[in-house]
């Protein structure tokens, strides 16, 4: 194939990504095609959702709930959510020192290595951090029941289902945040 003939297959393979590029550049979306509005189309079960969310962090530390669900969307690889808990988490009033009322930058860059950097993480958020790992990668292995002890012994029964309930949640906001296409730095709350 002359150098001609394949610029030209190279330009027709690609042309179809263009396509999608520039529809979804009006949208906000690159890369992904048009995605439903899921609050719009399924109001009653977003609307679920949410009451579900609400009811999950009730009683848990702010601070903490940032931790969990910042963990997750890395795990899922999800750019919206993690740009939207970050930045609520830089407003979470915690139990340790941060900067001006909300989390301190130091601590963020470590959640994502939070087990080779524990002594950034109480004991508390490192059991709700493995716990989030588990119940996230759950096809990967199960949840352990040493990871379920360890959140057990620092969460009572109470506390540690609404724990599980709010990975549930950050699990769902992810899928539904990737699946619909959510453009990080669009917090469309």
């Amino acid at each position: 194939m002359t150098n001609e003939a394949q610029l030209n297959k190279a330009q027709l393979d690609k042309a179809p990504l263009d396509e999608a590029n520039e529809v979804n550049e009006a949208d906000g979306a690159v890369g992904s095609s048009a995605r439903v509005n899921f609050a719009k189309a399924a109001p009653k079960a977003f609307k679920a959702l949410i009451g579900f969310d609400a009811a999950a962090r009730e009683g848990l530390d702010p601070a903490l709930v940032e931790l969990v669900q910042i963990r997750s969307s890395q795990l899922n690889k999800c750019a919206y959510c993690l740009h939207m808990h970050t930045t609520d988490a830089r407003k979470a009033w915690g139990h340790l020192p941060a900067v001006a009322g909300g989390e301190s930058e130091e601590r963020l860059h470590m959640v994502a290595v939070w087990q080779e950097a524990p002594h950034f993480f109480t004991a508390k958020e490192q059991a709700a951090l493995a716990l989030t790992e588990a119940v996230t990668l759950v096809a990967q292995g199960g949840v352990p029941d040493a990871v379920y002890q360890r959140a057990a012994t620092h969460f009572d029964e109470p506390e540690l289902a609404r724990l599980l309930a709010l990975i549930f949640t950050i699990n769902t906001w992810n899928r539904l945040a990737l699946s619909t296409g959510k453009v990080a730095g669009t917090d469309e709350r």
